[in-house]
């Protein structure tokens, strides 16, 4: 099966060479053609250039894309996707003048969805999820982590993961999987850290290695959650089943959960709300990457992750959705790109870089990701006709995007 796709006004993020990740003042560089052609050959990028060099070749469809830019899908590193029910009441608390941390010490929040999740049939739990993770398809995402962390319960963990894993079997994206059974500690557990901390370590942990259920671990590095020493006890017994550390960090406060993520070479530090001098010091020439989820910071109404800082300072940055039921309820990357754009004052080219290059590497996927390379996954978005793109952010209200194909073919 050969695509070619024709005519398009701007083929943008095109990298000759596959690269991992681009920071500090390289993420101001989104490398495009104008005028340009790309090839598919079944569910791989097989060649692209400027339309004067287009190759005369037999083909099975060719797509025009006059007035059209063709870029990688988005890379969503960071989401929950897999939930049961939703926290629309606590939407309205929070109107009403509560705050994130008032709800979860009334019994909402994370317990809230444990509860429901809890209560919530496996099948059930999968088909509520999977029409999020259409959605967020034809939103233009081709690459996507989801984490549990609603179970709180070896059944209720492993539950989550076993559903995250049919949804990787019956969808074409892309789909990373992440044990955060550190999220939060069950009402049974309030006053017993360590017995929690036991049965994640002891109990949840080999029956996940031995379903082969994750690939990455992650803990709520924060004040009232996990401390940093009960973060780095999680982290170090998931390094021995082989889970790689993916964690949230610096959300409300600045505990030290970034230098303790460093030390134990976690993939990613996700949230980054609040970042002192050291904290961007020690992510300087690491292989941690640092996730910012701005519409959880919309939706809060808490600081955005300080972008203009941590690039200034030579650091890579990737962009995420956060997709939950209590702090993001939308798992739409275009959103996420715009509101980077014009609340963390990242240029388009930074945003773009962030939401596809550097987000495939924030789930180990930047061999087949994140860019126009051939060899890459064929997973593009096609945009309506527009004048640059810019117009991405700038239209943030607008869905500008005409189609999405991932692995070679148009999703419906």
């Amino acid at each position: 099966m050969k695509t070619l796709i024709t005519n398009i006004k701007e083929l943008l993020q095109v990298r000759e060479t596959s690269i991992s990740k681009v920071s500090g003042a390289e993420m101001a560089l989104l490398p495009t053609i104008k005028n340009a052609y790309l090839v598919i050959e079944n569910n791989i990028i097989a060649d692209f250039g400027s339309m004067e060099n287009c190759p005369k070749i037999n083909t099975d469809t060719i797509i025009d894309a006059a007035g059209k830019m063709v870029l990688p899908t988005w890379c969503d590193s960071h989401t929950h996707i897999v939930y049961a029910g939703n926290r629309e009441q606590e939407f309205v608390d929070r109107i009403n003048g509560l705050s994130y941390e008032e709800i979860a010490n009334r019994g909402g929040g994370i317990l809230n969805s444990a509860k429901k999740l809890n209560e919530t049939s496996e099948e059930e739990i999968y088909n509520q999820s999977k029409v999020r993770l259409e959605e967020v398809m034809k939103l233009g995402t081709g690459a996507v982590e989801i984490k549990s962390g609603y179970g709180l319960s070896v059944e209720g963990e492993l539950k989550m993961l076993r559903v995250i894993k049919k949804l990787a079997s019956n969808y074409p994206i892309a789909i990373k999987a992440t044990f955060l059974g550190a999220h939060a500690f069950p009402l049974e557990y309030k006053d017993n850290h360590e017995g929690y901390i036991d049965l994640i370590i002891n109990e949840m942990l080999p029956k996940i290695a031995k379903e082969n259920l994750a690939q990455y671990i992650d803990a709520f590095c924060e004040t009232g959650y996990f401390s940093v020493a009960e973060t780095e006890r999680i982290m170090e017994a998931g390094l021995r089943f082989g889970l790689i550390p993916k964690v949230h960090v610096n959300q409300f406060n600045a505990i030290g959960g970034i230098q303790a993520c460093v030390k134990h070479k976690a993939l990613s530090v996700d949230h980054l709300e609040v970042m002192n001098p050291e904290d961007i010091e020690v992510l300087k020439n690491t292989g941690t990457m640092p996730v910012a989820l701005p519409s959880c910071s919309y939706f809060l109404s808490i600081p955005y992750t300080p972008a203009r800082e941590m690039i200034s300072a030579g650091l890579p940055l990737a962009l995420a959705t956060d997709f939950n039921p209590g702090s993001t309820p939308s798992g739409n990357m275009n959103f996420v790109v715009a509101t980077a754009c014009i609340k963390m004052k990242m240029t388009p080219e930074e945003a773009i870089n962030a939401a596809t290059i550097n987000g495939a590497y924030a789930m180990g996927l930047s061999e087949t990701h994140g860019s126009i390379t051939v060899g890459k996954k064929a997973n593009i978005i096609i945009t309506k006709p527009i004048t640059s793109f810019y117009q991405l952010p700038y239209a943030f209200g607008s869905n500008l995007i005409d189609a999405v194909m991932i692995e070679g073919e148009v999703i419906s």
